[in-house]
């Protein structure tokens, strides 16, 4: 792994579950992790509950796009982690991948989604301390 690791989070629509991890991995991690975040069919916008969950806790994701997986960003990224879409994300020698098992919030209110933020949010903590501990604490 280089010296800054690189995640990439992807799930279908690129606007919930991967945006949301990618936030907190932003906010939690600082410039000590490169982040990327990406889906298989990319939706036209941020679900708007997970935007009013993740500002709950002081991360404005409202100007985030949903972004296409492409084979670069797998390429270029150190961990990939998949949520729900772990078939159409390209594999590559030497990459790790995990498949985090997460309710998907589309198409929930905001009180459906803090628990899915508040999940994300501990697994993301869980991966700092393993990828870069000094970020972690």
């Amino acid at each position: 792994m280089a010296d800054k690791p690189s995640v990439l989070f992807v799930c279908v629509h690129n606007a919930g579950r991967s945006q949301m991890a990618a936030a907190w991995l932003t906010h939690l991690a600082g410039d000590r992790v490169e982040v990327r975040s990406a889906g298989s069919a990319p939706g036209s916008a941020v679900n708007p509950a997970a935007v009013l969950a993740m500002a709950e806790v002081g991360i404005d994701i409202s100007a985030e796009t949903p972004k296409i997986l492409t084979v670069d960003a797998v390429r270029e990224s150190d961990v990939c982690i998949t949520m729900g879409c772990g078939d159409t994300c390209p594999v590559f020698p030497g990459k790790r991948y995990l498949d985090w098992d997460l309710e998907d919030p589309a198409g929930q209110g905001v009180a459906a989604v803090r628990p899915i933020r508040d999940e994300i949010r501990a697994r993301v903590e869980a991966l700092i301390a393993e990828i870069a501990p000094a970020a972690a604490g």
